[in-house]
């Protein structure tokens, strides 16, 4: 069994047992049914419309691709943890350092069923990660506040409820989009391992300042 092998979780919900699996393969979510509770709706739009791009994502190096399963075939729900992209600015401070959540959804039929803390849990079941500073930025524009019937404040409040207990905090920064909106928010979890010398580098990225990396003259 290695690092990234997959794990598993049961969710009871009143419509039945949920499985929940970490690092999901491509192969894998390509034999699981998507469509049917996520793509696009007059008034939204899923972070993930197609199975193939979500398999596309788990391809990718230390992904981990997270499904929630109904009648063991139906995904219902999914999170994704990845290493920014390069050129981000999260991927300044080096390599495998930062993970970003870059998604998490659980179906509109299926929500309030507490399904999203088991994805967390099973995002975070990485390895290594108290040496890692994982981080989600949410945009209001990307949430479904009419299927949720809440303003952007109160979801908002909600994130915040949802990742508070796995050791996320808000945190300060600069970065434009995050700053469109007052709503739109930077959450991140420090891992206890994380050296000093990489979270006082964190508090300059947080505002576009990467002072480690400058020359100076000395003459």
């Amino acid at each position: 069994m290695t690092e990234t092998s997959s794990k598993e979780i049961i969710i009871p919900t009143p419509k039945g047992d949920i499985r929940i699996l970490s690092f999901c393969p491509p192969e894998q979510i390509q034999q699981y049914t998507f469509e049917r509770y996520f793509g696009i709706s007059d008034d939204f739009r899923s972070l993930f419309t197609q199975r193939e791009s979500l398999a596309k994502s788990a391809a990718a190096e230390g992904a981990n691709v997270v499904l929630a399963l109904a009648d063991t075939k139906d995904i219902i729900g999914y999170g994704l943890l990845a290493y920014p992209d390069t050129g981000e600015r999260w991927a300044e401070l080096g390599t495998e350092i930062m993970m970003e959540i870059k998604a998490i959804e659980v179906g509109r039929a299926w929500r309030s069923a507490g399904i999203a803390p088991g994805i967390v849990k099973m995002m975070l079941a990485y390895p290594r990660i108290e040496e890692k500073i994982i981080y989600l930025v949410g945009y209001s524009w990307t949430w479904d506040l009419k299927g949720k019937k809440l303003t952007g404040q109160e979801y908002r409040r909600m994130l915040i409820k949802l990742f508070e207990p796995f050791g996320f905090k808000e945190y300060e920064t600069n970065e434009p989009n995050v700053c469109l909106r007052p709503e739109n928010i930077l959450m991140c979890r420090v891992g206890q391992n994380v050296r000093q010398k990489i979270k006082d580098r964190f508090k300059w990225l947080r505002f576009g300042l990467t002072p480690w990396t400058w020359k100076v003259d000395k003459h």
